[in-house]
């Protein structure tokens, strides 16, 4: 019966911290991503991203607050902003990507979606584009129930890498989240 209750505790302690943004380089530029939580939230460490390369962020359960990508080499000035909400009304997960606050910031935050289904997507390859906020009025937030979400970053597509990955030169190596031949 211990364990039994034993395996419970942890089921629960795994879902509570299940909320996680995947952050994908699509380009050779290294950038750090600056958390800022909504009042009252906790406070996450920035991290970088190398170019071409992934990583992962763990959110407390409830975690409300934006997020942004500086280059390497570049001024710590907020840029395109992934705003996210973990574990709202009903356990939803709500986010976007808004302009709102440097329309100019091309290089930075690009796309925001769940990892699992890829849709509903918020943010845009190119900029502007009509899937981000760009007036405080603009209906744009998207909704999902999955708390695990990927955030592209950098001048690169994620269609050109799909052919990239069909060409005989190139393979993926999913783990990493990078290109190499």
């Amino acid at each position: 019966m211990q364990f039994f209750k034993l395996a419970s505790l942890l089921a629960a302690a795994a879902l509570a911290s299940a909320n996680t943004v995947t952050f994908k380089s699509l380009d050779s530029v290294s950038r750090t991503v600056y958390f800022t939580p909504n009042a009252g939230g906790n406070d996450l460490a920035e991290i970088t991203v190398p170019g071409g390369a992934s990583t992962t962020v763990n959110f407390p359960q409830g975690w409300v607050g934006n997020f942004y990508a500086v280059s390497d080499g570049q001024q710590k000035v907020p840029g395109m902003l992934g705003e996210v909400a973990f574990n709202g009304w009903n356990g939803i997960t709500f986010f976007d990507v808004s302009a709102i606050v440097n329309p100019n910031d091309h290089n930075g935050v690009k796309q925001l979606y769940p990892a699992a289904s890829s849709s509903p997507t918020s943010g845009c390859e190119t900029f502007p584009c009509n899937n981000a906020y760009y007036l405080p009025d603009d209906v744009q937030t998207k909704t999902t129930t999955e708390t695990d979400l990927i955030c592209t970053l950098g001048g690169g597509s994620l269609q050109r890498r799909v052919e990239e990955a069909d060409s005989p030169s190139f393979k993926r190596d999913f783990v990493l989240g990078r290109w190499t031949k």
